[in-house]
């Protein structure tokens, strides 16, 4: 299942009212995570015991892989970030709206996704000596994330942030200084630009 080895495949469901019910949620999300989940299935547990050539690790000793089945495709973030929150594991999510699938996984206090396939395409690639190296080539491979030289993986994820919304300002100033009919204010739009460019 998703190219993970048939050692690690479980099937156990994870009913929503045994989440509730240990959880304490507030109505207003339990009602926002009803209109989202169906239903969720631990399908997969990767540990030394379901991949013995993989080590635990110093800070995660094992990652369950969970199917959540989506009444929405648009589905709120916060339900499954909630989720992760609740839970205090590595949890990779094998998100599934009709025949499409996007993996997803909490990390740094951010939802990482993969962009959505079709669920028969759906793979995970792991790779890693022990299981804190396989977690962050996860989140990597989920994210799409290139590393920079010297960065941590948190940085690196901060990095990419801070840059998409650089980029975002640029393209709503070049915007307003081609909509823009004074010369003084498009000179201040470029002078903006260019200084933000040069953050980049």
């Amino acid at each position: 299942m998703y190219g993970l080895p048939i050692t690690t495949e479980r099937k156990k469901q994870l009913p929503k009212k045994a989440v509730y019910a240990k959880f304490d949620l507030k109505p207003s999300q339990r009602d926002g995570f009803d209109a989202d989940v169906s239903r969720m299935d631990i399908v997969a547990v990767l540990s030394p015991a379901t991949l013995p050539a993989i080590a635990a690790g110093e800070n995660i000793k094992d990652i369950y892989m969970l199917a959540v089945q989506l009444k929405r495709k648009d589905y709120d973030s916060k339900s499954i970030a909630l989720l992760s929150r609740l839970i205090p594991q590595n949890i990779l999510f094998a998100l599934q709206f009709e025949a499409d699938t996007q993996f997803a996984v909490y990390h740094a206090d951010r939802l990482i996704r993969s962009a959505w396939m079709p669920t028969g395409e759906a793979k995970i690639a792991f790779s890693g000596l022990n299981l804190d190296a396989v977690w962050e080539n996860i989140v990597k491979s989920i994210g799409g994330i290139e590393m920079e030289q010297g960065k941590t993986l948190t940085q690196q994820i901060q990095t990419n942030e801070q840059r998409a919304k650089t980029l975002a300002q640029i393209a709503a100033l070049v915007r307003k200084m081609a909509s823009e009919k004074q010369p003084r204010r498009k000179r201040e739009y470029f002078e903006i630009i260019k200084k933000l460019k040069s953050n980049l």
